[in-house]
């Protein structure tokens, strides 16, 4: 879907925070003359979406992307920050009422369908759920109806309403799970690793009907995920997080081709492509430092082969859609 140019974002997201307490029970830690801790997940992200894309965050576990997307979808209370979608703040009391005729159009889908479905419901009645709740469609008949029509509509059989999840692939449970996110007459959906734990034939299923979706009924997309040759294939747009702090946005095309950030240059080094055969790689080495005690500066810097003292000891701003000192003083050669 083609978005026009200059529109106003659909979802835009501010210098979102959120601080997690981790300390000990309070008893322990006056026995064991222990301070507080606190783990910050997420830490000043922001982008926007524009109505009918697909915006993609990837990174390692650990980055804070799910954390982010159930912050927007309003499933988690940020610590600061702020979620507009089409205009409608998701955390200011005065919009309260707007915020509940919103709710409809706004959608999750899980890595696991199985578990966020009910095994004592039959599919019929998982899918209709929504359509109940938000009072869509009056009269049973009319409401299977619909049900069979949604079923239809990502590529399963109307007959199956009358079956528990338990009979379904997994991949089928997902498209059962995807009907339930389309019965309440969505418009942002938000895909966390929606794949991931599908066989590679059936992730690409699944992938082809989010976009024939996508196209056919207008859906704008926050498609988590830790798997580049997924994110490839969906985003428009790509932002990369580390840590919990975005370090690179780009376009989806322009990121794979250009990158700038050298975690997202060691990322996608890491993809297996026949067509880079030959060609130098920088492996990625080590691991996502202790969110409890992150390094000073830049959190990147004990990894990254362009480290200098400043990165040791200031944290880089997103600066014409990428966080590195190094780009910003022209050393890293890209």
């Amino acid at each position: 879907m083609n978005v026009p140019a200059g529109a106003a974002p659909y979802v835009e997201v501010e210098n979102l925070r959120r601080v997690f307490d981790v300390s000990k029970p309070w008893l322990n830690r006056v026995i064991e003359r222990a301070p507080r801790q606190s783990l910050k997940a997420v830490d000043g992200v922001g982008f926007t979406i524009a109505r009918g894309e697909t915006f993609a965050l990837v990174g390692e576990s650990g980055s804070g992307k799910s954390t982010v997307a159930r912050m927007v979808v309003g499933l988690l209370e940020p610590s600061g920050g702020e979620v507009r979608i089409t205009g409608v703040s998701m955390t200011d009391p005065k919009q309260a009422a707007a915020r509940r005729r919103l709710r409809a159009r706004i959608q999750m889908i899980f890595q696991d369908p199985y578990a966020s479905m009910n095994p004592r419901w039959r599919v019929g009645r998982i899918v209709a759920e929504p359509i109940r709740a938000f009072d869509l469609i009056r009269g049973e008949a009319a409401i299977q109806a619909r049900v069979g029509e949604l079923l239809g509509l990502v590529g399963l059989h109307p007959d199956d309403r009358s079956k528990y999840p338990h009979a379904f692939s997994g991949g089928q449970r997902q498209r059962v799970a995807i009907a339930r996110a389309l019965a309440s007459q969505a418009e942002f959906l938000v895909g966390d690793e929606p794949t991931s734990a599908l066989d590679v034939s059936v992730q690409a299923q699944i992938l082809n009907l989010m976009r024939d979706l996508q196209d056919r009924l207008g859906l704008t997309y926050l498609f988590i995920s830790h798997n580049l040759a997924v994110v490839r294939h969906m985003a428009t747009r790509i932002g990369v997080m580390y840590l919990g702090r975005v370090v690179e946005i780009g376009g989806g095309r322009e990121l794979f081709l250009r990158p700038r950030h050298p975690y997202t240059r060691m990322l996608l080094d890491a993809v297996p492509d026949l067509g880079h055969i030959g060609r130098a790689r920088v492996p990625v080495s080590g691991e996502i430092p202790n969110p409890i005690d992150p390094p000073p500066g830049c959190a990147f810097n004990p990894r990254c082969p362009l480290a200098a003292e400043r990165c040791r000891r200031e944290v880089p701003q997103l600066i014409d859609g990428v966080a590195c000192h190094a780009v910003e003083e022209g050393r890293a050669g890209y």
